[in-house]
C-alpha cells in the first residue's frame, strides 16, 4: 500500500512519447511543477494535455509547451499565454476549447467511470453544432474542425451530449498526502486536482506535506487514496518555490 515515490523523476519514468496527461492546477495555484519539470527532463514529445490552461508565466505547462512537447490541449482558458496563442494559430497545436464547468464534469465523469452525460452549456452554439476551430493550416485557414454533438430534448430544454475523459496519466499537486495516496488540498489549490486526478488511469501526486497513513481525519479527505498510484514528498525548497500571477499591493 506505500505508493511513495523516491524521485519525481522515478514517478514519471514510464510516461512514453504521445501519452494523455490530465494535470491539475488553475493558472499559478495547485500547479505540479516539479512532476512537470522531471517530465521535461525526460524529453518525451508528442503529449496531450487535459487542463484548464496550459501554464502561465512561463511556469508549469508552459515549460513543456515551448520546449514543442505538447501536440494537443483540451482545455478552457488561452489567456495572456502568447506562446499557446502562437503555436494555435501557426497551426503547430491541436487545441479543443470546451467550457470550463463541463471540462470539469467531463473529467470527474470519466474517473467515475461515466461515459458521457448531457448537458446545456454550449447548446446553440458551436459547441454543440460543431465548426470550431481545432487545428488553423498556419495560413488563416482552419484545417481540422470540431464535429456536431448530439443534442437532446429533455422536459422542453435542450442539453449537448459530452463524453467523459480518461488520460493515461494524471500530475496533481497536494497539500498532504499519506503513503496510501489519501490528498488534502489547501484552499484554492484544490481546484482542477481532484478531478484530473480521477480522470487519470495512473495518478501521479506530488505532495507538499508527506504523513503516515492515518494522520489524515478520514472526514478531511478530498481525494481518496484509491485514485492515486504513486506519491512524491517534495523538499521544502520545491514547496516553498510559489510564483505570484498579479501582485497587488496597498499604496
Amino acid at each position: 500500500m506505500d505508493k511513495v515515490v523516491a524521485t519525481a523523476a522515478e514517478a514519471v519514468a514510464d510516461v512514453p512519447e504521445g501519452a494523455s496527461l490530465a494535470v491539475g492546477g488553475f493558472g499559478l495555484s495547485g500547479v505540479p511543477n516539479v512532476l512537470i519539470g522531471a517530465l521535461y527532463e525526460r524529453g518525451v514529445s508528442g503529449l496531450s494535455v487535459v487542463s484548464n490552461n496550459c501554464g502561465a508565466m512561463e511556469t508549469g505547462l508552459a515549460v513543456l509547451l515551448a520546449a514543442g512537447r505538447i501536440a494537443r490541449v483540451t482545455g478552457s482558458y488561452i489567456g495572456a499565454n502568447k506562446e499557446f496563442a502562437r503555436q494555435y494559430l501557426a497551426g503547430e497545436l491541436e487545441v479543443e476549447l470546451i467550457p470550463q464547468g463541463t471540462l470539469a464534469e467531463r473529467l470527474r465523469a470519466g474517473g467515475a467511470g461515466i461515459p458521457a452525460f448531457y448537458t446545456p452549456a454550449g447548446v446553440g452554439t458551436q459547441v454543440a453544432d460543431g465548426g470550431l476551430p481545432w487545428r488553423y493550416d498556419g495560413q488563416g485557414g482552419v484545417a481540422l474542425a470540431s464535429p456536431p454533438k448530439e443534442v437532446r430534448e429533455f422536459d422542453g430544454t435542450e442539453y449537448v451530449l459530452e463524453r467523459g475523459i480518461r488520460t493515461d496519466f494524471a500530475l496533481v499537486r497536494a497539500a498532504k498526502g499519506d503513503r496510501h495516496g489519501n490528498l488534502v488540498f489547501n484552499k484554492s489549490t484544490r481546484n482542477f486536482n481532484p478531478l484530473a486526478a480521477m480522470a487519470g488511469r495512473v495518478t501521479i501526486a506530488e505532495v507538499e506535506e508527506l504523513v503516515e497513513p492515518g494522520q489524515i481525519d478520514p472526514d478531511a479527505v478530498h481525494l481518496p487514496g484509491i485514485f492515486v498510484q504513486r506519491v512524491v514528498a517534495l523538499t521544502p525548497e520545491q514547496t516553498g518555490d510559489k510564483k505570484i500571477e498579479q501582485r497587488t499591493v496597498s499604496s
